[in-house]
C-alpha cells in the first residue's frame, strides 16, 4: 500500500490561472502582517481572557478587568495597551477612571466565530 502524506499532492501540476486569480485577489503585504498581528494578539490566553470578559460585560474599568481576567492590574493595564494600539479595544476616560470596551462589531465578530467554531470542532 502506498504511503503518500495528505497534505502533499500526488501529482506536481499548478493550475497557472487559478494561481493567477488567486494571487490577484490577496491582501497587499502589509495587510497581510497587519491581519497576522491581530490573530498575534488574540494568541494569548490573558488577552483573550480580557476580551472575553469584555464581549460579555460590555464597557469595564481595568480593576473589573483584572478582577475578571485573574490578572494583576499591571498586567491587565500592558495587555490592554497592546491590545489597543492594535485597535481591538478603545479606552473612554472619566476622571481617573479609564474604560474599556472592544473596538468596534468586527473584534465581537471575530471572538463570536472563534467560539462557535470551537464549538463544533468535534463535528468533523
Amino acid at each position: 500500500m502506498l504511503d503518500i502524506a495528505v497534505d502533499e499532492c500526488e501529482q506536481r501540476v499548478i493550475d497557472a490561472p487559478r494561481v493567477a486569480e488567486v494571487l490577484s485577489r490577496l491582501p497587499d503585504a502589509d495587510m497581510v502582517t497587519d491581519v497576522a498581528d491581530v490573530f498575534a494578539m488574540l494568541g494569548d490566553p490573558g488577552r483573550v481572557r480580557l476580551l472575553l470578559s469584555l464581549l460579555e460585560g460590555g464597557e469595564l474599568c481595568v480593576c473589573d478587568l483584572a478582577a475578571t481576567s485573574g490578572m494583576a492590574e499591571s498586567a491587565t493595564s500592558h495587555a490592554l495597551r497592546l491590545l489597543r494600539a492594535h485597535r481591538i479595544v478603545r479606552v473612554r476616560r472619566s476622571g481617573r477612571m479609564a474604560f474599556y470596551s472592544l473596538c468596534d462589531g468586527h473584534v465581537r465578530m471575530l471572538l463570536d466565530v472563534a467560539l462557535e467554531h470551537l464549538k463544533h470542532g468535534d463535528n468533523q
